[in-house]
């Protein structure tokens, strides 16, 4: 187990010492084909076993304390291939929270085809969970804090309802990021993030982590190399340099998030407010005992309904209209009208706080809820 603070993990975690070639940065290895050694074995990219890939592994594993990871190509091919090392043809999964629409969209157009099958449950509900268990469920998936609705469910019930079931437990961490939560401490198997997101924090990279045991992350990198979806050395490279400022800008970005939230909750134009560092959040309790911090991404819904809701992101002048989030540029989303998942509000309005100055946010919004 790592005994550094998060911020002192996020410069050093998996560095090696003394520094490959004295260089205090670790060099991009972007070699293809390397000479075999008495071994037979050599480095190759689609194993994910380049040196400057092995090195991210390390630095994510480090963030995540756990014994290894991988990356890559994104966020949903970490996802689907920790899907594939845990399920096959006639496997049944658990399915807890309101999915992120792309791995929605994959579990409702890939699995039947797969021969798999799932029951989409409330994160929360333990009752839901069993009564969805069948004797063919292999695994059970969850979001840290589930996107775009940003609830929190019963994370180490949920880590321990596996456990007790001899099922493998995978979480999607990215909303929480390691900052917040490490999901390897209450119990889970496999955590996954798309790196696209805050871990590399720049709006400049795709990528997908799987972090786990040995053994699991074992089966996850023999999935990803069949599928040819580990990450290029070069978005390796970036995105470890990216993982040194993480604490910080994440920071900032919570700071920001709580703060617009704060002022939305009280604004007579906000008909609803989602963040789970607000008392009036259902599982505020839930997230103040587990995390450290709640989060960057908010969602809320103004009063007037859709229209209203384009008027104001159409008003907004800091906040990009851009459909992702953990950047270092503050994002606002009109999830609904995009049509990533069913059943949500028609106003319902996402917003991923940047790294601005949080007085110049607020403003901002002041402004935009005035015109």
């Amino acid at each position: 187990m790592n005994t550094e603070r998060f911020e002192t993990l996020a410069v050093h975690g998996g560095e090696p010492r003394p520094p490959e070639g004295g260089s205090v940065v670790h060099p991009i290895h972007q070699g293809t084909v390397y000479e075999t050694g008495p071994g037979g074995d050599a480095p190759y990219i689609r194993l994910g076993t380049n040196p400057t890939q092995r090195h991210l592994h390390r630095r994510l594993a480090a963030l995540e304390d756990a014994e290894d990871a991988v990356a890559t190509a994104s966020g949903m091919a970490a996802i689907s291939v920790a899907l594939h090392s845990v399920l096959g043809a006639g496997d049944h999964l658990i399915a807890a929270g309101s999915f992120y629409g792309g791995t929605l969209r994959f579990l409702t157009e890939h699995a039947e085809r797969l021969g798999w099958t799932y029951d989409l449950v409330d994160p929360a509900d333990d009752h839901a969970w069993r009564k969805a268990l069948r004797p063919e469920t292999k695994a059970f998936l969850t979001e840290t804090i589930t996107n775009p609705l940003v609830q929190v469910g019963d994370l180490p019930g949920a880590a321990r309802f596996a456990r007790e079931h001899a099922i493998a437990s995978l979480i999607d961490n990215t909303l929480a990021t390691p900052v917040v939560f490490r999901p390897h401490s209450v119990g889970f198997d496999l955590v996954c993030h798309s790196a696209t997101k805050a871990l590399n924090g720049h709006s400049d990279l795709a990528a997908g982590v799987v972090t786990g045991s040995r053994e699991r992350i074992a089966r996850v990198a023999s999935v990803m190399s069949a599928y040819g979806c580990a990450l290029d050395p070069h978005a390796a490279f970036l995105l470890s340099r990216g993982l040194k400022t993480l604490a910080l800008r994440v920071r900032q970005q919570h700071a920001n998030a709580m703060a617009v939230a704060t002022f939305l909750e009280g604004h007579d134009r906000i008909a609803d407010v989602r963040y789970p560092g607000l008392a009036a959040h259902p599982d505020h309790r839930r997230a103040t005992a587990l995390f450290d911090g709640y989060g960057s991404v908010l969602a809320f819904r103004p009063v007037g309904g859709a229209a209203a809701a384009d008027e104001l992101v159409a008003s907004l002048r800091l906040p990009y209209a851009a459909s992702s989030l953990g950047g270092v540029e503050s994002l606002v989303t009109r999830v609904s009208a995009r049509g990533e998942a069913a059943g949500l509000p028609d106003d319902l309005i996402r917003f991923s706080a940047g790294i601005e100055a949080t007085d110049d946010l607020v403003a901002d919004f002041a402004s935009a809820l005035r015109d």
